[in-house]
């Protein structure tokens, strides 16, 4: 049972990331209140070091026992450790390591400097989810691209098709760097909460793709993963701007 996508609009990227970052410390409290850890997949680019940035200015994130929260990503780029155009890198920089977590639970993809090959990351990767993250995802965050991929699941790539495994080798990725590490679609399924996290106009028409009736992963890869509890689109009115009435202003 899947949660049907709710699509929620805020004035523009500096109100998304406030909101989204006191839901995501709600989020975090719940989750803890059930399980001994609560489990998050974090993105990178601008709106996933946004919401963290946000988290960090919250005082509300001292009701969150940071030390009982395992930190993973839902994607990395095949990139040496420290790299900026990594995605926790970016998170890092962003405020990520002020928040009180265990190092031990923040689980960072293995680059070219620690590993043999983007397959031997993944590898061990999945490994780690299997040892660490068997009772699934309370909160996954996604960014989206202009062309609609979440992830490093692009439009009409193979890594998409992927089954019967956690993470996946992409290469080849049409956008820089060629090659990835990402979670498949069938990981992200063992997923309480799902949230878009999108800003700006060039996103817009990736956003509408996404809500238009039978859209199809394979196409616009963002109309795939779904929450069992909630699946949340949280954009500003830019990336809104190709939808109909049909959402709900913030």
């Amino acid at each position: 049972m899947t949660a049907d996508p709710q699509v929620l609009v805020h004035a523009d990227k500096q109100a998304l990331a406030d909101a989204a970052a006191a839901r995501f410390v709600v989020a975090l409290q719940e989750a803890q209140s059930r399980t001994p850890e609560a489990q998050v997949a974090l993105t990178g680019g601008s709106m996933g070091s946004a919401i963290i940035a946000a988290v960090a200015r919250l005082p509300e994130r001292d009701t969150v026992d940071w030390q009982r929260v395992r930190v993973w990503w839902g994607d990395e780029r095949y990139l040496p450790a420290g790299d900026p155009d990594r995605n926790d890198t970016q998170n890092d920089e962003a405020g990520l390591l002020g928040l009180g977590l265990d190092p031990a639970k923040v689980h960072r993809v293995a680059g070219p400097d620690a590993s043999g090959s983007a397959e031997e990351s993944a590898d061990a990767y999945a490994r780690s989810i299997r040892e660490h993250g068997q009772g699934g995802w309370d909160v996954v965050l996604f960014g989206v691209g202009p062309d609609g991929h979440v992830a490093s699941l692009f439009p009409h790539h193979p890594a998409q098709r992927v089954t019967d495994a956690i993470a996946v080798a992409v290469h080849d990725s049409p956008k820089p760097p060629p090659d990835r590490v990402s979670l498949t679609f069938e990981c992200f399924e063992r997923s309480r909460q799902v949230w878009f996290l999108v800003s700006g106009a060039d996103k817009a028409e990736a956003v509408a793709a996404a809500q238009a009736p039978g859209a199809d992963r394979w196409d616009v890869p963002a109309a795939g993963p779904r929450g069992s509890e909630a699946t949340l689109w949280l954009v500003d009115e830019p990336a809104a701007s190709g939808l109909g009435d049909d959402r709900q202003p913030q």
